[in-house]
């Protein structure tokens, strides 16, 4: 209307006040006779307003509906889940804050490895988050609208419209495209946007899945140990059968939709490599499932990893026993570096702990006992020189290094003020219905 079409006032008032005046069950049947689903939504929306059905629709195409909407969908979707990861970014921050100096047993191949701090290992599952967090910030708004583009993309019926005026369709392009919310719109399409843009939106979130798929699966690894559990509620039941069992099921369960979530993006993938010139319908039904599908399970994994972050159990006693079970090994360097200051050959100190560190592997090994290495050190007459070293040589928080200073750089530095602009939205604990 406002750039020159004859177009009412009374027809715009008339389908302004029945935009949810919505007859599902005629469009219903509208769609079973006409068997498209946007005319048959016309046809109802025109039946609600009789004074503007004859323009109603006019120059737009099936896909100037649906993929404009689906455009407006992907972007509000994401609305929706940043601020679900930013929470989810908080509470592990506030849980690697809290645990930041606790020595931990760290694993490389899952065999022990150098010792690490649960504080510093829970920043490896927050940068992960962190990079999806920049990646889903970086999908929404490479998100441009399709606008007004025609049946091949080549605005025909609009520049007919206009009786040959290119400046009005292309401001007609802009007007629509700003009123949706978007500062851009694809300059070219075919009958549709490019299916290229889902295939961005789906590895967005199959990263995503991949990221909690760790997260969730290092905390079931945790919780064998005993280490570290997810929340488990008083009256809670574990197995059926067997009443001791404390399974990790939110985790578990995070990880089997994080599965499902990951597949998706295979949708998009072959759906934009078999699109036939400017479009072929074998891609609207795929769409429809897998670009829902995939919002709501990486909704639903979020939601569920922040129940599990907000309940975090640690157990220090058992992970400082599993520090005792294996430091005296990883302290045989520190060992001879003391025994060479005090006067002795590096390569007798050597011979004599590969000996000894033999001895005490066949007793946890083969005996099943505790690991007696600094035992034998003690009993051993050539370590009498280091005896009183002993307990400062295997102090555990000597061995993380610079962990607890990495954990609050980071925090400081990359997390916090990641998290800044979705602070108004960080909101309480939740609770999963079951």
């Amino acid at each position: 209307q406002s750039l020159g079409l004859p177009i009412t006032d009374e027809q715009i008032r008339e389908m302004e006040a029945n935009l949810d005046n919505i007859d599902f069950k005629m469009a219903a049947e509208e769609e079973k006779k006409l068997r498209h689903d946007v005319m048959a939504h016309v046809h109802t929306f025109a039946h609600c307003c009789p004074k503007a059905a004859a323009i109603i629709h006019l120059g737009a195409t099936s896909c100037y509906v649906g993929d404009n909407t689906d455009l407006i969908v992907l972007r509000d979707g994401f609305n929706l889940l940043l601020p679900k990861l930013a929470r989810v970014i908080s509470r592990l921050a506030d849980f690697a804050e809290k645990y930041a100096d606790m020595p931990a047993l760290g694993f490389t191949h899952y065999q022990p490895a150098q010792l690490t701090t649960v504080g510093k290992r829970c920043c490896l599952w927050i940068q992960d988050l962190c990079m999806d967090l920049q990646n889903l910030e970086r999908a929404r708004d490479d998100l441009r609208f399709r606008g007004v583009k025609g049946t091949t993309g080549t605005q025909a019926s609009f520049l007919q419209l206009f009786e040959g005026d290119h400046s009005k369709v292309e401001e007609l392009d802009r007007l629509v495209t700003a009123k949706a919310g978007f500062k851009r719109a694809y300059m070219v399409t075919g009958q549709t946007y490019s299916r290229k843009v889902d295939i961005g939106v789906l590895a967005v979130l199959a990263s995503l899945g991949a990221s909690i798929h760790k997260i969730c699966t290092d905390i079931r690894l945790l919780a064998n140990l005993k280490e570290i559990e997810e929340p488990f509620e008083k009256d809670q039941i574990g197995s059926s059968a067997m009443p001791y069992k404390r399974n990790p099921m939110r985790s578990e369960r995070c990880c089997s939709l994080a599965r499902h979530l990951m597949t998706l993006v295979m949708d998009p993938l072959q759906t934009a490599a078999v699109q036939w010139f400017e479009r072929t319908l074998d891609d609207s039904a795929n769409r429809r499932v897998c670009l829902a599908e995939a919002f709501l399970t990486a909704d639903i994994i979020l939601s569920t990893l922040q129940n599990i972050s907000e309940g975090l159990v640690v157990y220090p006693k058992v992970i400082e026993r599993r520090i005792r079970q294996e430091l005296p090994f990883m302290a045989t360097e520190n060992i001879i570096m003391a025994m060479v200051k005090a006067g002795g050959n590096r390569q007798d100190c050597h011979e004599k702990i590969r000996v000894l560190s033999q001895q005490a592997a066949a007793v946890v090994k083969q005996e099943g006992g505790d690991n007696d290495f600094i035992a034998r050190v003690r009993a051993d007459p050539y370590f009498s020189p280091i005896h009183k070293q002993l307990e400062s040589l295997l102090d555990p928080s000597s061995f993380t290094g610079r962990a607890p200073q990495q954990v609050a750089k980071f925090l400081k530095e990359e997390v916090r003020p990641a998290l800044i602009p979705y602070q108004s939205k960080m909101g309480g604990k939740i609770e999963l219905a079951l």
